[in-house]
């Protein structure tokens, strides 16, 4: 049986028969119990009644939180001239071509972000073994394909999320960090599910946000009521 720390077992006694929270509620949970001596990440978790299998099921999409994520996000442009200038000029941590390309197929991805231009899509798409199982790949759904990659670069380093349905039909990212104020996780976390919810797929049938969790990075999770996420 696991052993657990004074801490984690302070953190699950906190928690323990609470479930199905209002926002404020939860979050105000999450931020008293995180403990941790570093800034937890404030993490939520939508079950959608979706099969993402389905191409007609899948949920995808990018927000802007509203107060940011709180993290540094490492963007990779693959450009050339003076789009590849542009990238640089717009904060870029790295930016290359067919060099950038070697580097991934080393295994080396020391970014969070991949941006692309349209014509440089033929030699992104030979790394998509490596970049798609990471959520790195360029997409023009979410902008990472585009010529104006100084809004793109400018929008990954302003607190912009991307999202996408895994196969059991969940939605995780991270929503800000515990030294927020309990108002700006609040608005991140509505802003997020409104994104959801709004890129709610044709295929869909009955219930869609079936449930929403939050935690911290090393703290326990808490059901929150879906009601009060959506504003329904």
């Amino acid at each position: 049986m696991a052993k657990y720390g004074k801490r984690t077992m302070a953190a699950r006694a906190a928690f323990a028969g609470k479930e199905d929270l209002t926002v404020k509620d939860a979050i105000s949970l999450v931020k008293d119990n995180a403990t941790a001596k570093f800034d937890e990440t404030v993490e939520i978790a939508l079950c959608l009644g979706v099969d993402p299998r389905h191409a007609d099921q899948m949920v995808r999409g990018v927000v802007s939180l509203p107060n940011g994520t709180g993290k540094t996000v490492r963007v990779a442009v693959f450009a050339r001239g003076a789009k590849a200038e542009e990238a640089l000029k717009a904060g870029a941590d790295i930016v290359g071509a067919e060099d950038l390309m070697e580097i991934v197929q080393s295994g080396k991805i020391e970014f969070d972000r991949c941006i692309a231009t349209p014509d440089m899509m033929p030699i992104v798409g030979r790394l998509g073994k490596v970049l798609g199982p990471r959520n790195l790949m360029p997409n023009p759904k979410v902008g990472t394909v585009t010529m104006d990659v100084a809004a793109a670069v400018a929008a990954a380093k302003g607190g912009e999320v991307q999202f996408r349905a895994e196969k059991a039909g969940v939605v995780h990212a991270g929503i800000g960090k515990v030294s927020f104020s309990a108002e700006q996780l609040e608005q991140n976390l509505l802003a997020f599910v409104d994104a959801v919810n709004k890129a709610k797929p044709t295929g869909a049938k009955g219930s869609y946000m079936k449930k929403v969790a939050i935690s911290s990075t090393m703290g326990p999770g808490v059901s929150v009521d879906v009601a009060s996420a959506t504003g329904n």
